[in-house]
């Protein structure tokens, strides 16, 4: 009796070591988990121009949320429970400013207290920037990446914003974003090269919205869109007769549509102009308001700019 006693004994003692062994294992593995990204900055951005700048700069020390991916239209975009979810969660958020992101204002300026909150246009002069009149005094218009050298300046915000809030890896923001800026200024000349190789009497950029006046302004284009500079304002027979009447007076080929922005209306615009006897065609697909598909050349900033570029050059040279 005593011996079954002892070996009862032996086997509870066995079996409760190798149920301590397991909850241990299970414990540090689960802790092994949590470890991993500790440390990363959670940064939330809104359009994808900028979580790809902020990746680039960031690197191994940033973990990045995107709230609008590819094909979407800022300027009617809505936050869902789950963008304000990442907002919440982020240790720095990143916006574009300018009022793109009109229906967010709200939500920013919630935040604004509580985390940092940082448009990366506001190192931009009001020289530097377009104005808006159609939306009234004091407001310019949003779409500063189609100036290189402008989204430098952004570039220079996010290293700035990063190296601030985690000043133990300052250095390596700095370093990334040199180098990264580096790229930007080649991809500036690049720009400049081939737009040179477009005659000057064909560099007129006709586009689906206003969004690339500051594309032409600095590398010397005519621009004009079909829309306004925000896609809220809704195009009328009007807007449509009139981008006609222009195509066929300056007997402008090739328009252009937007990957953010519904074709239809263009294709009204050609519809008309071939009603009075002047041919258009499609010159290509660009990238406005938001960049190509993750994974993508097109889904990086400077694959996007160079796909713009490498399009509206073959269509008008």
């Amino acid at each position: 009796m005593r011996k079954t006693q002892k070996t009862n004994s032996a086997l509870r003692r066995f079996i409760m070591t190798i149920i301590f062994l397991t909850v241990t294992v299970l414990a540090t593995s689960a802790c092994g988990q949590q470890s991993t990204g500790e440390g990363k900055l959670k940064v939330t951005a809104t359009i994808g121009m900028i979580a790809d700048v902020v990746q680039e700069i960031g690197g191994e020390h940033v973990e990045v949320s995107g709230l609008m991916g590819a094909g979407i239209d800022p300027h009617l975009y809505k936050a869902s429970q789950g963008d304000v979810k990442k907002l919440d969660d982020a240790d720095v958020i990143f916006y574009n400013g300018l009022h793109l992101e009109g229906k967010m204002v709200e939500i920013f300026e919630n935040l604004e207290n509580r985390k940092p909150t940082v448009a990366v246009s506001s190192y931009l002069t009001e020289e530097q920037l377009h104005s808006d009149p159609a939306a009234g005094e004091g407001m310019h218009d949003p779409h500063i990446w189609f100036n290189v050298k402008l989204w430098i300046s952004a570039a220079e915000v996010i290293r700035d914003s990063l190296a601030e809030k985690d000043s133990a890896n300052a250095d390596y923001y700095k370093e990334q974003a040199a180098a990264y800026i580096e790229e930007l200024e080649e991809l500036d000349a690049y720009v400049r090269e081939q737009i040179a190789l477009i005659p000057e009497a064909n560099r007129i950029l006709v586009t689906a919205h206003d969004a690339f006046g500051y594309f032409g302004s600095a590398y010397g284009l005519t621009v004009t869109g079909l829309q306004g500079i925000n896609t809220m304002s809704e195009t009328g027979a009007k807007d449509v007769s009139t981008l006609r009447d222009y195509l066929v007076e300056n007997k402008i080929k090739a328009v252009f549509i937007e990957s953010s922005v519904p074709k239809k209306s263009i294709e009204s615009v050609i519809e008309g102009a071939g009603q009075l006897g002047h041919e258009v065609t499609i010159g290509g697909e660009l990238f406005s308001d938001a960049m190509g598909d993750a994974g993508t050349v097109e889904g990086t900033y400077i694959g996007m700019v160079r796909h713009n570029v490498d399009t509206i050059v073959a269509a008008l040279k």
